[in-house]
């Protein structure tokens, strides 16, 4: 019988695991982000130009922020986070470009390197925008995205934007099916709208739908 002790459960390195920054902060680095479209989709513009005022956004997994420039350049308050500090300087030059050509002002956007499970918010939150962040999750922490969404949002605040829908186990993006959607939100959020999105890009064609909750 060998005297060797038994061999440990091999943990994949931080930049192989999408629950670490070291997987976007390599990502971004290298330029490969196919979820990015560069510019913002028209389901959301939509959405943003028919409310009759501004609302708090938080837009967790920001990214390359260009729907934080959207909602900047009309005065609305934004928070955009991301816990990649090579996404977060992405975003920082596409939002100072933005400034110096008077889009907005400097400091419009109240961006952040945090961690959306940890960081405590400034100011409640009445809307908060879905743009790739929850596919970007693996399973294990749907749950915890379902709770800390619910927490950050009041009776009546809103969680919009576009769900990567189908049974796409390998990822990111990881897929979820609508029934697993819907047991993670229903309990504290009622859904208001659900159609198909015109203008994905490639990576979730025919596999996204533009969803508004309500926080019950």
């Amino acid at each position: 019988m060998s005297d060797l002790p038994p061999t440990s459960t091999q943990i994949k390195p931080p930049e192989q695991r999408p629950e670490h920054p070291d997987f976007w902060c390599k990502r971004f680095g290298d330029g490969l982000t196919p979820w990015d479209a560069g510019a913002v989709p028209a389901a959301f513009a939509q959405f943003i130009a028919e409310q009759p005022g501004p609302l708090n956004t938080l837009i967790p997994g920001c990214g390359s922020a260009w729907e934080a420039a959207h909602l900047a350049e009309r005065g609305w308050p934004v928070t955009a986070l991301d816990f990649s500090p090579v996404a977060v300087a992405t975003a920082r030059g596409i939002l100072d470009d933005a400034a110096s050509h008077g889009v907005f002002a400097p400091g419009a956007v109240d961006l952040l390197c945090a961690d959306f499970f940890t960081f405590t918010p400034a100011a409640p939150y009445t809307l908060l925008y879905e743009r790739a962040f929850l596919c970007a999750l693996p399973r294990k922490l749907w749950a915890d995205w379902a709770r800390r969404v619910a927490e950050l949002l009041p009776s009546g605040g809103r969680l919009a934007g576009f769900f990567f829908l189908c049974d796409q186990a390998k990822g990111p993006p990881f897929g979820i099916l609508p029934e697993q959607l819907d047991d993670l939100l229903s309990p504290n959020f009622l859904r208001l709208t659900d159609r198909a999105v015109a203008d994905s890009i490639p990576v979730f064609a025919g596999r996204e739908r533009w969803q508004v909750w309500q926080r019950r």
